[in-house]
């Protein structure tokens, strides 16, 4: 692979776990919620609050690209039915921002972007609305392009043609590092792109008609890779 100039790389469940993550969050928003805004609490129960969450794509199918705008809609919608003003959802987006982005990084991670970066360009893709200067990666990322900056969500094609085109590189040089075999996979392997499929669960492999060009279980055997 000596050919690739640029390395993508997936965030969410890549370089950490994001299941705890978005579970704490939720946890300290409702805490926060039902000390400030407690009619919420009193009218929502947490199971409430993460049913309307998950309508929220459906309710507003042009925003599913926009994780961030979708759950701020979602709080408005709350803060309506419960008689608060907007302050709330400003407030509560904050409350939620800041601890989903405070997440744990596997341990191979700082120690393979740090090698990394000194020889490529890594470019940062995701679905999700991580804030990589908060996390305190952002230094080993020469961009970060999220389905919001891009208009359009993995596994549409035309988030890794974006992507591609505003990292001024081919599809071939590029190599995008992922754990989600349809998002980020089969995707960006439809686009031409190289691919590796970081599979830390050890589980096999679900799509019968494509399949990844390596599957590694840690990102530190990335480094093997790029020297074949």
């Amino acid at each position: 692979m000596r050919s690739i100039r640029v390395i993508c790389f997936d965030l969410d469940d890549t370089l950490w776990n994001l299941a705890p993550v978005i579970g704490r969050a939720e946890q300290l928003l409702y805490v926060w919620l039902d000390e400030y805004y407690p009619r919420v609490t009193a009218a929502y129960s947490p199971a409430d609050l993460s049913r309307l969450r998950m309508l929220a794509a459906s309710r507003w199918p042009a925003l599913q690209h926009d994780l961030s705008e979708l759950r701020m809609r979602t709080l408005r919608q709350i803060a309506d039915a419960t008689g608060y003003d907007e302050s709330m959802v400003a407030g509560a987006y904050a409350v939620f921002f800041d601890a989903r982005n405070n997440v744990q990084l596997y341990d191979d991670v700082i120690p393979v972007l740090q090698q990394l970066s000194a020889s490529h360009r890594l470019v940062a893709l995701s679905n999700g609305n991580a804030d990589l200067r908060r996390i305190g990666i952002a230094d080993l990322f020469d961009s970060v392009y999220s389905a919001r900056d891009l208009g359009v969500a993995k596994p549409d094609s035309r988030f890794f043609i974006s992507a591609a085109e505003r990292c001024n590189a081919e599809p071939h040089e590029m190599l995008h590092v992922g754990d989600h075999p349809e998002n980020d996979i089969a995707a960006a392997r439809f686009t031409g792109m190289k691919t590796v499929w970081i599979n830390r669960a050890g589980v096999e492999w679900p799509l019968p008609d494509t399949h990844p060009h390596y599957e590694i279980d840690n990102l530190t055997q990335l480094q093997q890779l790029l020297r074949l």
